[in-house]
């Protein structure tokens, strides 16, 4: 047996046409398949990054929208909790200032009640004494009264030039400062006494139970 016929025993066909296949040159045809898969490739990928382009943006809404909550929620419970405060210590200003104005009241009511029931129809020759004693007395207790409620409420020192809602332009509202400064000294003696009268009434009746206690 020759050397040849001996190596052409081993020979693989198979292997031998694998080989001539794998140097072979592309087909059009493979080109055209391998541009058609990228181009495939491409539009999947040009999807995904629609679909996560839209996702970003609603992202990006989505923490707009919190942040604007979080800011807003902020400032509004800063504006409430500011309101709230400012509501409640005006409504105890007005609770306090509507007491002291109903106690005004009651007081100006007595006054004009104490005025008004004293009758000179009354009077004789026996009791006029006590009676114009009885009546001035009265009459100066309502006007201290009404001096006391002049200071405490300036409502009842209004008037067409001194209320600003009244005043033209060149008649201005009078200030208290002003309007002190424009009473006389018995007007201003009177409304010191208005204000310290309870005082000093107070104070007489200690020292006439000291009095008595001592006698």
């Amino acid at each position: 047996m020759s050397l040849e016929s001996h190596s052409s025993d081993f020979v693989d066909p198979e292997f031998q046409g694998a080989r001539r296949n794998t140097s072979a040159a592309p087909t059009r045809q493979d080109m055209d398949a391998k541009v058609t898969d990228v181009q495939s490739e491409l539009a999947r990928l040009r999807q995904e990054q629609e679909q996560l382009e839209r996702e970003r943006v609603a992202l990006e809404e989505t923490r707009r929208r919190q942040a604007e909550w979080q800011t807003g929620r902020t400032e509004v419970i800063q504006c409430l909790t500011r309101g709230i405060g400012l509501l409640e210590k005006a409504e105890f200003d007005s609770r306090q200032e509507a007491e002291q104005m109903a106690k005004t009241l009651n007081g100006l009511k007595t006054a004009i009640q104490n005025v008004q029931a004293i009758s000179e129809e009354n009077w004789t020759k026996d009791n006029f004494q006590n009676e114009i004693t009885r009546s001035l007395t009265a009459l100066e207790n309502a006007r201290m009264e009404w001096n006391s409620a002049q200071l405490k409420h300036l409502i009842l020192t209004a008037n067409p030039d001194a209320n600003p809602a009244l005043a033209t332009p060149d008649k201005p509202a009078l200030s208290n400062a002003r309007w002190l400064a424009e009473m006389d000294f018995m007007e201003l003696c009177r409304l010191g006494l208005a204000l310290t009268w309870p005082i000093a009434l107070a104070g007489l009746g200690i020292l006439v139970v000291l009095l008595l206690r001592g006698k």
